[in-house]
């Protein structure tokens, strides 16, 4: 199999344990999965059903306390520490519930921090137009509104032009109409980029934007769904 035809992300019987004895939690129990490049990915389930681990360890943000994990065909398992360092910052944009964003440094600013440690960047101005936030380069965070600060969130975790995006429940703070602006940024970077993008949401209303709905519940995916029709973020009613 060329490197064309390898699925982004490959996870074989990922198991993450919390504690022992008495206190012992499952936070994965034995995960199979194949993400292919490109997709738009939506990940659905209650708190605690494991999402959130199962992103963080694809991301090399955590490890598994068994199983292998694959990135095109490379054992991410298998690296040590500073390896998973390099493949983050060369290859992974992280998006959370809560921006993260400097308040002293303008959006411009906020995303050159990216820019100047990244490999093959595209420029600040371009991540930023292309989350829609071309007029609003040199305001500061306290300047924009939660909608605002978010686009420029997600335009930091392009500007490196990594491969796969991670987004944490990235409207979680937000209302509908804010919401779908978010996710139309984040639709046009998988479109326009051929990022791969992988979205955990309590909504699951925004599944319908997904190519493949993965839905999780006592640290397993439960179903997984392929829309072979994804509509658009303002086609979507929550």
């Amino acid at each position: 199999m060329d490197n064309k035809q390898l699925p982004a992300f490959r996870a074989e019987g990922l198991t993450k344990v919390y504690g022992s004895g008495e206190s012992t939690v499952y936070a994965l129990r034995g995960v199979d999965l194949a993400v292919p490049r490109g997709e738009m990915v939506v990940l659905l389930g209650p708190s605690g059903s494991g999402k959130s681990t199962l992103l963080n360890i694809l991301g090399g943000l955590d490890s598994p306390t068994d199983g292998r994990v694959f990135f095109d065909n490379q054992e991410l398992t298998a690296f040590d520490d500073r390896h998973l360092t390099r493949f983050r910052r060369e290859h992974v944009g992280f998006v959370f519930q809560f921006y993260n964003l400097i308040p002293s440094l303008t959006a411009r600013e906020n995303v050159a921090l990216v820019t100047e440690i990244a490999q093959d960047p595209m420029s600040p101005e371009k991540a930023l137009e292309l989350v829609g936030l071309g007029q609003r380069m040199d305001h500061f965070p306290a300047q924009l509104s939660g909608g605002e600060q978010q686009r420029v969130a997600i335009a930091r975790a392009i500007a490196k032009q990594p491969r796969v995006l991670f987004c944490d429940e990235p409207t979680g703070a937000l209302d509908s109409k804010t919401g779908i602006v978010v996710l139309e940024a984040i639709a046009r970077v998988n479109r326009e980029l051929g990022t791969t993008a992988m979205v955990i949401t309590h909504n699951a209303a925004i599944a319908g934007m997904a190519n493949r709905v993965l839905t999780m519940a006592d640290g397993q995916i439960q179903h997984t769904e392929v829309n072979a029709r994804p509509c658009e973020p303002r086609e979507l009613s929550w």
